[in-house]
């Protein structure tokens, strides 16, 4: 009896002690995969945010080849748009301003401001003679980027009878570099623009303000030009701070804006 009782109290001290040792044994293997999911989750975490800050592109990055051609040319121009003008018609004597382009602005869409600057930078020579309207060059994309002597302003200012002058402004000094009457007008030409100077009631630096005033920015462009058959026009380009190019057709009698487009390159 006594062999029995003995024996049972054994049995029920070695089963506590298993039972203790289950106990614990379960306790640290979760304490442990508890432990490793933390440190895995952690350790992830650290890699995600280099990743964030590695992949994120610069400012310069986002801007499209004509956006970086933008902010090039402008960064370099000190004379604005209303010096450039003033500088211009004051180079020809009673002149008023026909066509303002600040040259290396999408020229492309340009043709005629787009010539100067594929044959007057190679040579580093800005004299007019020989040769004032050199055509058929065969560089199709010019540098947009300033020349050596930085950025210039082609201006076209017309006498009374319609004959244009072309002036070369330094944007950077605000001096002439050229002016010369464009050799091949004829009388037809003199007369369109005589005609169109005629019917322009309001003057280009009014509809720069117009279109400023819709946009804020830099007027890069401003040209008269026939509103299909419709009046006249001020044809004016402005470079907003996201460094993308909004054309602006403003009537040249009232001064309202008929057309409206963005170019979002």
């Amino acid at each position: 009896m006594n062999s029995a009782s003995s024996r049972s109290r054994t049995l029920k001290a070695v089963c506590a002690l298993s039972l203790a040792a289950a106990t614990a044994l379960l306790m640290t293997g979760c304490g442990q995969s508890s432990d490793s999911a933390s440190s895995a989750a952690t350790s992830e975490a650290a890699k995600v945010v280099p990743q964030q800050q590695t992949t994120s592109p610069s400012a310069t990055a986002q801007l499209t080849e004509d956006q970086q051609e933008r902010k090039e040319v402008l960064d370099a121009t000190k004379v604005t748009f209303d010096d450039a003008a003033t500088t211009a018609t004051g180079e020809v004597a009673g002149s008023k301003l026909v066509d303002l382009d600040l040259e290396g602005v999408d020229d492309d869409d340009r043709d005629e401001s787009a010539s100067p600057t594929a044959t007057g930078s190679p040579t580093g020579s800005p004299s007019p003679t020989g040769s004032p309207s050199p055509t058929g060059t065969g560089t199709s994309s010019p540098s947009a980027s300033p020349g050596a002597d930085g950025p210039v302003w082609v201006a076209e200012v017309a006498e009374k009878d319609g004959t244009i002058h072309t002036v070369r402004i330094n944007a950077v000094d605000g001096k002439v570099i050229e002016a010369r009457v464009d050799a091949d007008q004829d009388a037809d030409d003199k007369k369109q623009t005589a005609d169109r100077l005629a019917q322009a009631t309001q003057t280009p630096q009014q509809a720069a303000k117009v279109a400023t005033e819709k946009k804020k920015g830099t007027v890069t462009s401003v040209s008269l030009d026939d509103n299909d058959g419709n009046g006249v026009i001020w044809q004016v380009d402005v470079v907003g701070s996201d460094w993308k190019k909004t054309t602006f057709d403003v009537d040249a009698k009232n001064d309202t804006i008929v057309r409206e487009e963005t170019d979002e390159d």
